[in-house]
């Protein structure tokens, strides 16, 4: 494989990567605020929700490192930790706003959010010029 080849799977592949663990994480943080529509959840008290939390959250972990391990430029790939890291919050931007406008109908975007969004995509810019 050439070596343009092998950076671009190996972007995609952290980027792929960043994606699952990122909807993993958002799921363990914030999908136990939808537990309480499921009746045998509202029997369970806030160390059991931790510890269910937790376990989603192995699979966060899962995704995460092998991402960072392929996508670290020290490591053979095309992103520095810094890359990295605005990477995976954008990700998780993204992925929280599509989970709560699906998971939580009464949550909308509203223009200050929009305009917040615009200005990480142009901390974005600035971050890998």
């Amino acid at each position: 494989m050439d070596k343009k080849k092998s950076v671009i799977m190996k972007s995609l592949s952290t980027i792929g990567l960043l994606i699952l663990s990122n909807t993993f994480m958002t799921i363990a943080w914030y999908g136990h605020l939808k537990f309480s529509e499921w009746r045998w959840f509202n029997k369970l008290g806030l160390f059991s929700i931790i510890l269910i939390s937790w376990g989603i959250a192995l699979f966060e972990y899962i995704f995460q490192v092998p991402a960072n391990k392929i996508g670290f430029k020290e490591n053979g790939g095309p992103f520095t930790l810094v890359q990295l890291k605005v990477i995976q919050e954008v990700i998780t931007l993204i992925v929280f706003t599509v989970f709560t406008l699906i998971a939580f109908k009464g949550e909308t975007l509203k223009l200050n959010h929009l305009i917040g969004f615009v200005f990480l995509v142009i901390a974005v810019y600035f971050i890998f010029k």
